[in-house]
């Protein structure tokens, strides 16, 4: 911030008028800022949807949603940011190719529901990425990655006893995410970015109930053999893993 001095004989505002009054320079660097605004919008809503706030069905205004998200803002900071709803737009598009919300071309941008087809195939994806994600990070796997998978699965299992949907999730995320990160590979993340939240929907509603409490199980499977460095087995075990949502999914088709 800069600061100045400013001066004045005004005997009411004298006293105020020798204080020194701090400006914030506009930061620097515009073009980062708008692609970390719109990512940020995208994870927004669309953990919004994942986690019930926007309800299947539900209709998505692009205008309504800025202001939701405090983008309206950006007419403040205008010459800086340079947005308005586009970052809304552009995350509508991108959920819209993940399968979570439903855009008609001259019509309305609704929540999409929980389609078994659709939970199929992006189980069959998300499947596989982990498969590749978990036989190439055996070898690599750390002793502090192998004791954040277990701390995770820790807490896992205690939102479960604790009926924490969200938590688990929090927690299932956190497991999960170190063989990815571990594999290095930037095409399986970009996959899992984009089909997992669909997939996330549907496992809210086993981690509401005790119906997940076989997973801190599997997790503890996976985790040993990772520690063996049992690539091939570690690979097994988080594909039946995804696969166990399959009775949900076919739930679906009974709803």
């Amino acid at each position: 911030m800069d600061g100045r001095e400013t001066g004045g004989d005004d005997p009411l505002t004298g006293l105020l008028s020798r204080q020194p009054i701090y400006c914030m320079p506009v930061p620097p660097g515009g073009a980062l800022n708008r692609s970390l605004l719109r990512q940020d919008v995208y994870l927004r809503l669309r953990d919004a949807i994942v986690d019930g706030t926007f309800a299947p069905g539900e209709q998505l205004r692009d205008h309504e949603l800025a202001a939701w998200l405090g983008v309206s803002l950006a007419v403040v900071v205008a010459a800086w940011l340079g947005v308005s709803r586009t970052p809304v737009r552009e995350a509508l598009l991108r959920l819209g190719q993940s399968g979570l919300v439903l855009s008609r071309p001259g019509r309305s941008t609704t929540v999409a529901g929980l389609s078994a087809a659709a939970a199929r195939d992006a189980l069959e994806v998300v499947a596989a990425m982990h498969e590749v994600a978990v036989r190439g990070a055996v070898p690599r796997l750390t002793d502090a990655d192998l004791a954040q998978m277990r701390g995770a699965n820790e807490d896992f299992a205690e939102a479960l006893r604790h009926a924490d949907a969200e938590g688990a999730l929090a927690a299932d995320d956190v497991l999960h995410a170190v063989p990815v990160r571990v594999c290095g590979n930037s095409a399986v993340t970009e996959v899992l970015e984009q089909f997992t939240p669909l997939l996330r929907r549907v496992e809210r509603l086993r981690f509401a109930t005790l119906g997940g409490r076989a997973s801190v199980r599997a997790h503890t499977s996976l985790i040993q053999a990772c520690a063996r460095g049992h690539g091939e087995e570690a690979a097994e075990i988080s594909t039946r893993i995804w696969f166990s949502l399959t009775p949900l999914i076919d739930a679906l088709d009974e709803a």
